[in-house]
């Protein structure tokens, strides 16, 4: 159903759940701003909220519960009829959806890739043995490891702008974060380089916003369905298919990362052990159209090079 079908109604008013994060309000107020381009006539509001994923700062995400830490409050306003849609960044959304829920929308995605933030150093190449280097996921501590053995790497948590905090206090000599963040906030001058996703394999999801409401608003959806883009969709959900059939989650080393390039979807995969000691690595391409089958048959291939047993060694 499209803005322009004969029975799709527009609507008088939506309510956005979202965290209220400085990074979580912008990409609320992106939406806010696209939603209100498209429908004129209707106000939209924004509910924020504090999420159990912002209040626990003191211990590694892996240990308190993953990602979903980040949605559950949004979720229950969605069930509760206090908001319409909630907005998330992809890479925050556990790979199992609830059954009442669903993802509609996935809009066009911002840089996927990792960025390196120093105050002295200009790249991974230049830091001395012994650097410690802040990052809030195993994904990219494996990667560090496998590909820095030299360096320390340590954990890092709170909102983008504690993190640049504790950088610029001397905490750490570099940090890793997603670049689309930085960039959204204004912050792209901070980046000194961008990691190329062959240093840094990407998250499932990094970059890109995903709209979540009931699934039985067919009417939401509808309203949605504009913002989303299908090229930036089809990416994240084979990425979210290999993540979700190898249980991933922030506590597990994966990386899962698609493109279009000609036409085709072009999707690389990884898992590994913390310290990056063993990674077993893939990649396909295929039709965009069967996204999420090309995700089941690289998690797959991962699993006949001894996925399982690094999973089986982590849990």
């Amino acid at each position: 159903m499209s803005a322009t079908s004969a029975d799709f109604t527009p609507p008088e008013r939506i309510v956005i759940a979202t965290r209220e994060s400085r990074l979580a309000l912008w990409q609320a107020e992106h939406v806010k701003a696209r939603l209100e381009a498209l429908y004129p006539g209707c106000r939209v509001e924004l509910l924020g909220m504090t999420t159990r994923g912002d209040q626990i700062l003191d211990r590694p995400l892996a240990k308190v519960g993953g990602k979903g830490l980040f949605v559950k409050e949004l979720e229950a306003a969605l069930l509760e009829g206090r908001a319409d849609i909630a907005v998330h960044s992809m890479k925050d959304v556990p790979m199992q959806l609830a059954e009442p829920f669903a993802l509609p929308c996935i809009s066009e995605r911002e840089v996927p890739l990792d960025a390196f933030v120093s105050p002295r150093y200009a790249s991974l190449d230049e830091l001395p043995p012994g650097a410690v280097v802040g990052t809030s996921s195993l994904r990219r501590e494996s990667q560090l490891h496998a590909m820095y053995p030299m360096l320390a790497v340590t954990s890092l948590r709170g909102n983008l702008d504690t993190r640049l905090r504790k950088l610029d206090e001397g905490q750490y000599d570099a940090i890793i974060l997603a670049a689309a963040g930085l960039k959204r906030l204004g912050l792209a001058d901070r980046i000194r380089s961008e990691l190329p996703s062959a240093v840094s394999l990407p998250a499932a999801g990094q970059g890109a916003l995903g709209i979540e409401c009931l699934a039985s608003r067919k009417d939401v959806a509808a309203w949605l369905a504009p913002l989303n883009d299908a090229d930036t969709s089809a990416c994240v959900r084979a990425e979210r298919a290999v993540s979700r059939a190898l249980a991933g989650s922030c506590e597990v080393p994966l990386g899962a990362y698609a493109e279009i390039r000609a036409g085709k979807l072009w999707l690389r995969g990884f898992v590994a052990l913390p310290d990056g000691s063993r990674i077993v690595r893939a990649e396909l391409e295929g039709d965009p159209a069967d996204c999420e089958t090309l995700g089941l048959a690289l998690a797959a291939d991962l699993r006949g090079q001894g996925a399982e047993e690094i999973l089986a060694q982590i849990g």
